[in-house]
């Protein structure tokens, strides 16, 4: 059964006034020939996000992404897919952050992490990119390293070097697929209890495999 939405209910509008957003970004490569492919996971977590809770995509030249707008604890959230390609993600995550004076301590981005067993979730506050390219671009674009970062588990064919790039634009297989959606559930009750709690509780709860 999905869990209900990380946004909505009786909260007074007038608080979006008041109370700086979140910004939860997906990163991927925009493009039918990549939909679903494990590269494209944080893709999926927001646009499972954005399903679950009613929230509808728009796009725009003017960021170079497709964004939604839903709410979390009386605050809004921007849901956001880059569509610059994965590694200028940092171009329309930037100009997004800037435009809605999201503090850094609110950003949150969503990848996929070969390093990481697929049924795994990590999330940490800051970091290096760890060869992600994505995160590279935000890196540069921000010019920080301390924003929040979710890394899906998407593993490794056994034996692989380091390119695998065939690996990464793939698409799960059945059991694979499964697995990837219990993932999805658990990292969405992650990304609430990021946004609700804060990152240290958001970590302890959840950060392993999921459940």
């Amino acid at each position: 059964m999905l869990p209900g939405p990380p946004w909505g209910g009786s909260t007074a509008g007038r608080l979006f006034a008041v109370t700086s957003p979140f910004l939860i970004a997906g990163l991927g490569n925009p493009g039918a020939e990549y939909a679903r492919t494990r590269h494209n996971a944080g893709f999926q977590l927001v646009d499972e996000m954005a399903r679950v809770s009613g929230a509808v995509w728009e796009t725009g030249s003017r960021f170079q992404a497709a964004v939604a707008r839903g709410r979390s604890a009386g605050r809004v959230v921007w849901l956001v897919k880059p569509l610059t390609y994965m590694n200028a993600s940092g171009e329309a995550v930037g100009a997004l952050v800037r435009y809605y004076r999201v503090p850094i301590t609110q950003v949150l981005v969503v990848v996929d992490d070969a390093d990481l067993p697929l049924g795994s979730v990590r999330m940490r506050p800051d970091g290096s990119s760890g060869g992600h390219h994505g995160l590279e671009s935000i890196e540069s674009q921000l010019g920080t390293r301390s924003y929040a970062r979710l890394r899906l588990g998407i593993g490794r064919v056994d034996g692989a070097s380091r390119e695998i790039v065939g690996h990464v634009l793939g698409r799960f297989g059945p059991a694979e697929a499964e697995v990837f959606g219990r993932v999805l559930l658990h990292a969405m009750g992650q990304t609430t209890c990021w946004m609700e709690e804060g990152i240290e509780k958001a970590m302890n709860r959840y950060n392993g495999v999921a459940k």
